[in-house]
């Protein structure tokens, strides 16, 4: 055994197997620093096997709530977006947190499904939250998923995505909504930088921020957090290119999009605001700054567009979530005649079976296509008949 002090707490430093091992005890107190030593050193002294199984064991013994700690503030370490995992978890923890990871068995997570199904949750939030769920419970969630995947009851049936694309015109009154929004926020701005109250009349409302985030959804199709997280340095004002930074998936990370010109001058008008309020653009600095209403703080994403959305889509007389931005881009390309690898590139889907999810055919596309082919046929029709007729005639004077 060899303790010593360094600094405020104790160290060790030993030998197994020939090999040299040192390190801090995390104690300050000396005789909890042996306790330490004699732990890591015989844990280093088991065999690989051993040690996974223990680790194991302890993994069973803990609560759910525990391992939910535990799991979410590794998570948090290695995810930008961690919302996500927190708000599944908060239902598993709610409805079993005191329950030891060794009592979750596969009854366990149909009946978490049963109560959860009676909550009124989707069956999509539902099963990300049972995948959390198996992800605490280690080597034992692997058996219980491989026995619920066997008795085909791992996952509910999910329904066809409830997204929709927007119509023209739905997309041309929310955007005469948003760009009226952004005007109003940003003269506001202006009038807050001057010092000024504001007079009678003087519309106070809006987003500086929501018509370019807007225009980005509807002809970038980027994800939310994709265009909350948007740097200027991911613009090419040269190459009219936008380089999209993490994604949720590989696949989304690091795509490139072409700016059409609607985008690119709307992006364009946002950056000669963005310098006046400002001062500058610095590369680092997000494009959609932080600060609400009145934007303050250049180097904080904006926190969120939900309240500005829901404010344009409700005085547009639109209904459809934010997401659905992204949808109507992708269901256009689509009708459009754009290649599956096409929008997959501009998209980041990873799959042509999650592309299918997002691309929502509309009926009149649909019409005009079974059409068209209608239409080809009577030609070729067509076309045979009066071959026909030519070959017939010919015929006839051919026996005259």
């Amino acid at each position: 055994m060899s303790i010593f002090r360094n600094g405020r707490y104790y160290h060790y430093v030993f030998q197994v197997d020939g090999r040299r091992y040192r390190g801090s005890t995390g104690y300050t107190n000396k005789q909890q620093a042996i306790a330490e030593e004699r732990r890591q050193r015989e844990r280093l002294e088991k065999s690989y096997s051993q040690i996974v199984e223990q680790e194991s064991r302890q993994q069973q013994r803990k609560t759910i709530q525990g391992a939910a700690d535990e799991f979410l503030a590794d998570y948090k370490a290695k995810h930008q977006a961690h919302t996500f995992a927190e708000y599944a978890l908060g239902h598993v923890t709610r409805r079993l947190g005191k329950r030891l990871v060794m009592e979750i068995t596969p009854e366990v997570v149909k009946r978490y499904q049963a109560a959860r199904r009676k909550e009124k949750a989707s069956p999509k939030t539902i099963n990300d939250e049972v995948a959390m769920m198996l992800r605490l419970c280690g080597e034992q969630g692997e058996m219980i998923r491989s026995r619920l995947k066997h008795e085909k009851a791992l996952k509910l049936r999910v329904d066809p995505s409830p997204g929709k694309p927007f119509s023209p015109e739905e997309q041309e009154r929310m955007l005469a909504v948003a760009r009226k929004s952004t005007e109003w926020a940003r003269l506001a701005c202006e009038r807050r930088q001057r010092g000024e109250k504001p007079k009678k009349g003087d519309k106070q409302g809006g987003s500086p921020s929501i018509y370019p985030a807007l225009v980005l959804a509807l002809n970038g199709g980027m994800r939310d957090s994709e265009i909350k997280r948007l740097t200027w340095s991911q613009i090419d004002w040269d190459k009219k290119i936008l380089t999209v930074g993490r994604s949720k998936t590989d696949a989304g990370t690091g795509r490139t999009i072409p700016l059409n010109g609607t985008l690119l001058d709307a992006l364009r008008d946002h950056g000669h605001w963005y310098a006046k309020h400002f001062g500058e653009v610095k590369p680092q600095w997000f494009v959609f700054p932080g600060g609400s209403r009145f934007p303050t703080d250049p180097a904080r994403q904006i926190t969120t567009l939900k309240t500005a959305w829901n404010n344009v889509r409700k005085k547009a007389g639109v209904s459809g979530r934010w997401h659905d931005n992204r949808h109507t881009l992708i269901t256009e390309l689509s009708e459009n005649g754009a290649g599956d690898e096409t929008i997959m590139e501009i998209a980041g889907h990873v799959s042509r079976q999650m592309l299918s999810r997002y691309a929502h055919i509309r009926t009149e596309a649909k019409r005009n296509a079974l059409e068209e082919v209608e239409r080809k046929r009577a030609v070729e029709r067509e076309r045979i008949k009066q071959a026909g007729q030519k070959r017939a005639a010919k015929a006839g004077e051919a026996a005259a």
